[in-house]
């Protein structure tokens, strides 16, 4: 754990849980809304959720070279997190284009 300081573990640490409260409250607002597209956000917003986890778990084990791999995932992780967040957005577009009256 030393290859990071204190105050960087909590930026990490923190961004980590406020992801998940962000992909639960997406989630919340989908049921209360009533619009399914707002869940298939929270669910496009878990490969950037694991991209988040491999970096802070590579970090913890101090950047060993035998789980290089998971720079690897991460990146991999960023790049469809990134695609899938993209077309959930597009998705919510849609359906709020497809749901209200056009003006006269």
């Amino acid at each position: 754990m030393h290859a990071l300081s204190i105050p960087t573990w909590i930026i990490h640490v923190s961004s980590v849980i406020e992801w998940i409260v962000a992909i639960w409250l997406i989630w919340v607002y989908s049921g209360i809304s009533q619009n399914p597209a707002w869940r298939y956000l929270a669910i496009a917003m878990l490969p950037l959720l694991v991209s988040a986890m491999c970096a802070c778990t590579w970090h913890f084990f101090d950047n060993p070279l035998n789980l290089e791999w998971l720079v690897t995932l991460q990146a991999a992780m960023t790049v469809v997190g990134n695609s899938t967040v993209c077309a959930a957005a597009w998705w919510i577009w849609r359906s709020a284009k497809l749901t209200t009256p056009p003006n006269p």
